[in-house]
């Protein structure tokens, strides 16, 4: 069943029918003030941090869905029938003659939900403005009838007591009682003094005067009701009450008076800090509620303000922009799927429906991976990221396994134990560095000097080397990389005796591309010893093959995960495909790893990460996936980041129609007609899809905040498509399917707006017989950057 469509135009997702399979949402705001906010108003806020900056509470995993969240109620005080301008929390009849109608459009940093009922039209558009510290619900009802309407507003939203998520919902015997919420003068301040700063925020409404209110929760719901039914809305009018300790809620009522045709506009607006004085947290300030409101809540200035977001979000997304023959792909590409990638920069894996803000920080390898696709886009932000993420690398080439950006102090960070890093994450460097030296050009980033986490400080490029240093030192007797903590799959844990293959072809891919930089800046003694160690880094991956396909690793006690003799687990995806992309498997070997995973592990959902599951433990091994049942996430579920290393690798092959297959699979657009079976957004990527053991096989889970939506992104604007930054220029090298004729690419490079036109007249899937830049015929696949002016048309043909 269909649930909504894509207006790429407008830039948007419109739902059509907000009883979805699951909640399905969108991001409002920036890294200093933000929101999630899915279909039915459900959500929560947080100020720069989702796990220690939380404004409104959020209850996870909690029945109904999409509760508590941002609600306006509208009530017929003539009739006493009330409902929500969003379908829940009232969850008014959708289907029948007096049914409620609404229509959802999820932009790019804001929603706008349209609903119809009682003969009562409302539009309710929440947003961050720009910069700001502060969130709109901007409410416009309209009486269509021909006879006067009285109507109550009512806002609700559920105040947490506390900054700290941990603290408001569960050390209930402290946060019950540190709360003061109080009313005056049109606006509700709820307080506490238990942080370094207060923790305070305000909210409040314009456009009517207010008639009645409640900040205590309890009261405005009613004994043993919910926010289907609150007490205050049956009745008509809020209570006056003020909480100290228990639960704060913000709740204003207002009357309106609505003409035949007559529209009226109301804004309520939640903000951080104090109504009548300026406030600190000590490294941000934000201005009083009042002068915030004064200015940002006039009519012109809201429309100003929301068109302002249209037009950043269409000025950030101008980088690279597609028209490809399949519109599926070009609706994720050209808004959503970029959209996803940039609130992945902005998170990493801390707020969502989904992570509650546990992990309130940046995972090193997710971030090294996460500025992947958002370099082109954003570089001044992807360079400050990096540089941020060599610092939370040691001195002695390890990487610390999370940073936290408000806390972190580069240099006097402890040192990890040797079991306590990760044997991959420091091996990302290499990635991220190449791709903003490539997108820039800039090659003096290189000569940067940063601090380590722990002590000392070094240039990038000496930052790079630590890192390859501190793989080679520890590699096993087998001549591979150490497991230590984990590699890539938290949920394998080889230990410091046992062996990552997938670590070692991270490594292999290091080497190449730091010799490839240090040559590139004249650092010839580096490029040579990354090509010498390469050399014994290749042979140790050659013993590594199991005669159709490379092994996972070797255990503590020399057991090989991954072997065709096991009865579980017998292939892997991730070290077959990273044999290809990392360069270090051979034309045949690399065909005949790629075949194997096409033939034991692909899908029609996705390709799962290892078949058969695992239902027993591995001696020697850490197998922490054996908690997931059959074909759920790692233990043989169709991990979707992986899925993306594929198509890279085939594309890399010339195997464009597997490359698109492969693809097409987990393409959340595809999903929209089948939503009852993926069930998820169908404009966002997500972790993982139930694999082919499940018995909820295509059912998709944990959507937004992933490294599918950065890897992904890299896998079809750089390897389907082709176009790939060199620091010598732009890259044409695309791997389609053999049906397409061509495509057309907008690109934004160093500054200089590019037109790349492709065409396929032979209909073959890779091979670059003829470019010319501006008409002036170039060899080979590379359009120069000396060619390249602002306004510049590249021509490729495929043959």
């Amino acid at each position: 069943m269909r649930y909504g469509h894509f207006d790429d135009a407008a830039r948007e997702y419109v739902i059509t029918r907000p009883d979805t399979p699951r909640s399905w949402s969108n991001y409002l705001g920036s890294r200093l003030y933000g929101g999630i906010v899915t279909q039915n108003g459900g959500g929560y806020s947080f100020f720069r941090s989702g796990g220690t900056g939380r404004l409104l509470r959020m209850r996870f995993n909690g029945v109904p869905q999409d509760e508590p969240g941002r609600f306006v109620y509208l009530r017929d005080d003539e009739t006493g029938d009330y409902w929500s301008a969003t379908w829940q929390p009232v969850g008014k009849p959708l289907d029948g003659p007096d049914a409620y109608r609404a229509e959802v459009r999820h932009g790019l940093g804001y929603s706008v939900f349209d609903a119809s009922y009682a003969g009562i039209d409302s539009e309710l558009t929440m947003f961050v403005p720009e910069g700001q510290a502060f969130e709109h619900w901007a409410l416009t009802i309209t009486n269509p009838g021909p006879t006067p309407r009285t109507l109550s507003v009512f806002s609700y939203a559920e105040l947490a007591n506390e900054w700290s998520y941990r603290q408001d919902l569960e050390n209930l015997q402290y946060s019950q009682y540190v709360v003061e919420a109080t009313y005056h003068d049109g606006f509700i301040h709820r307080r506490n003094s238990t942080r370094d700063a207060f923790s305070e925020c305000w909210f409040t409404l314009t456009g009517a005067e207010v008639a009645s209110f409640d900040t205590d929760r309890d009261v405005f719901l009613g004994p043993y009701r919910t926010q289907s039914a609150p007490l205050a809305v049956e009745r008509g009018e809020c209570s006056g009450s003020e909480t100290v300790g228990d639960n704060a809620c913000a709740s204003l009522h207002a009357r309106i008076e609505l003409a035949p045709g007559e529209s009226r506009q109301v804004v309520f607006t939640l903000g951080v800090g104090s109504p009548d004085a300026p406030w600190t947290d000590g490294t941000e300030t934000v201005r009083p509620g009042r002068e915030a409101v004064a200015e940002y809540a006039r009519p012109e200035r809201l429309a100003a303000e929301l068109e302002a977001i249209r037009t950043g979000w269409a000025d950030r997304l101008a980088p690279l922009q597609v028209r490809t023959p399949d519109p599926q792909l070009d609706s994720m590409v050209n808004v959503w799927h970029a959209y996803q990638t940039h609130m992945t920069f902005n998170w990493s894996r801390g707020v969502s429906l989904i992570e509650a803000g546990d992990r309130d920080g940046l995972g090193f390898r997710d971030t090294a991976q996460d500025i992947l696709s958002v370099v082109h886009a954003i570089p001044e932000a992807a360079r400050e990221r990096l540089d941020l993420l060599i610092t939370g690398q040691t001195a002695e080439g390890g990487a610390l396994p999370l940073i936290k950006p408000l806390t972190h102090a580069p240099g006097k960070e402890p040192t990890p134990t040797l079991e306590q890093y990760r044997s991959d994450d420091a091996l990302w460097l290499p990635l991220s560095v190449a791709a903003l030296v490539h997108e820039s050009g800039e090659l003096d980033y290189l000569d940067s000097v940063l601090p380590y986490a722990d002590a000392g400080h070094d240039t990038v490029l000496g930052h790079l080397v630590q890192a390859l240093r501190f793989s080679l030192e520890h590699r096993g007797k087998h001549g591979l990389v150490q497991g230590l903590a984990a590699d890539w799959n938290d949920c394998i844990q080889f230990g410091i005796e046992g062996e990552s293959l997938f670590s070692t072809f991270l490594l292999a891919n290091g080497l190449r591309q730091v010799s490839e930089l240090a040559a590139r800046v004249d650092q010839g003694e580096i490029a040579a010893w990354c090509v010498g160690q390469l050399s014994g880094v290749l042979d140790a991956i050659d013993g590594a093959w199991d005669g159709a396909w490379y092994i996972r690793g070797i255990s503590a006690v020399g057991t090989p995960l991954g072997s065709s003799d096991a009865d579980e687990g017998r292939i892997y995806l991730e070290p077959n495909v990273w044999a290809v992309i990392s360069g270090a498997a051979g034309p045949t070997r690399a065909r005949l790893a790629m075949d194997s995973v096409h033939e034991h592990l692909a899908s029609e959902h996705g390709i799962a990460l290892c078949d058969p599951p695992h239902t027993h433990a591995v001696e020697g091994i850490g197998l922490s996936l054996l908690v997931f049942p059959p074909g759920l996430k790692e233990n043989g579920g169709i991990f979707c980041h992986a899925n993306s290393w594929a198509i890279v690798a085939e594309a890399m092959l010339g195997h464009g129609d597997r490359a698109y297959e492969y693809y097409r699979a987990y393409l959340p657009a595809r999903y929209e007609d089948d939503a009852e079976t993926h069930q998820v957004e169908p404009y966002v990527y997500s972790q993982f899809t139930h694999g082919p053991a499940s018995p909820r096989f295509g059912q998709s889970r944990n959507p937004w905040l992933t490294g599918t939506a950065s890897w992904t992104y890299v896998a079809v604007t750089q390897h389907i498509l082709g176009i790939r930054p060199k620091p010598e220029g732009i890259k044409i090298d695309p791997a389609i399917p053999t049906t397409w004729d061509g495509f057309e690419v907008q690109r934004r490079f160093r500054g200089r707006d590019i037109t790349i036109r492709v065409t396929n007249p032979n209909h073959v899937s890779r091979g670059v017989a003829m470019m010319t830049v501006d008409g002036t015929s170039v060899d080979g696949d590379l359009a120069p950057d000396a060619l390249l002016l602002d306004g510049s048309v590249v021509d490729v043909v495929l043959g």
